[in-house]
């Protein structure tokens, strides 16, 4: 695991492009083992000895200190996935119009298409189908019952796409992807997507070099202690499990992250109304728990 100024050095060069983002990634991740953590590491230890405090500084506690990081890093594939959607959008921007022609052949590519039922009387969507009955449709708008659907087939759901986009019949997601995800589209969908690949062939150095640095800075501001206090053990775990910090009026009680102060700092009417919710609340998931759907 690369050490603090390690890790700035990487990002420097990397910026100044004295060296490749291939390299840099090599570097970066070959150098970690799997499971380690960056406070085992020597150059942690020497660090957090010369930044911890005496005591915490919450609640003044001095039984086992250690460093409280109010943010962490952010996820590479996090950055790589927010900033992919910015250049696609920065790119639909620019270049609405697409062709129709590549678009047709994107869609056969990369979907399966599964055509939606229509009554052939009034072309209404989803028509009920029966399991017993005969005939085995009956349409729901004009009740005609039948014993074959008819299908819009996928030229024409393009041509209507092509006329108008926001269309009662191109809205439906009946193209399946072809991944193991199976995910369902509608052309719009479609369209999008093909717009991020072609975002992603043009420019995927730029936007995988601009998510790793985000990602650099996020783990050298990490292990800066740049957004870190002193605390003891207990308030620590309230903070980071329990999302609750000291109540800063009374001192003593914690309060989630989101009120101004704890429910014993609260006045009696607001108190009493809290303290009744939350018994309601501990009723109510006993109730869950033994009913066996907690």
């Amino acid at each position: 695991m690369l050490t603090y100024n390690e890790l700035i050095e990487l990002r420097n060069k990397l910026t100044r492009g004295e060296i490749g983002l291939e390299l840099a990634k090599v570097q970066y991740w070959n150098d970690s083992k799997e499971g380690q953590r960056s406070w085992n590491t020597k150059d942690w230890k020497e660090r957090r000895s010369k930044f911890i405090k005496e005591k915490c500084e919450i609640c003044s506690s001095r039984e086992i200190l250690t460093i409280q990081h109010f943010s962490h890093p952010r996820k590479y594939s996090d950055y790589l996935r927010e900033i992919t959607r910015e250049y696609t959008k920065d790119y639909i921007d620019t270049n609405a119009e697409i062709n129709k022609s590549e678009f047709i052949n994107y869609l056969l590519r990369k979907y399966d298409y599964l055509p939606v039922p229509l009554c052939p009387n009034c072309k209404g969507k989803n028509p009920s189908e029966r399991v017993r009955k005969i005939p085995k449709y009956r349409c729901a708008d004009c009740k005609h019952e039948f014993d074959k659907a008819i299908y819009k087939s996928v030229d024409e759901l393009i041509s209507i796409f092509f006329e108008n986009d926001e269309a009662y019949e191109v809205r439906d997601k009946c193209f399946v992807s072809k991944d193991k995800w199976r995910n369902e589209h509608n052309l719009s969908s479609v369209k999008y997507w093909q717009q991020r690949e072609r975002v992603k062939n043009k420019d995927s150095e730029t936007i995988e070099k601009e998510a790793f640095l985000l990602h650099l800075n996020d783990c050298i501001k990490y292990l800066s202690f740049e957004d870190s206090i002193t605390a003891c053990k207990k308030c620590a775990y309230h903070f980071d499990i329990k999302k609750m910090e000291l109540c800063p009026k009374c001192k003593q009680h914690y309060k989630g992250l989101q009120y101004l102060t704890c429910i014993e700092c609260l006045p009696e009417e607001q108190r009493k109304a809290a303290l009744e919710s939350i018994q309601f609340g501990k009723e109510w998931h006993d109730i869950h728990k033994r009913l066996g759907i907690d």
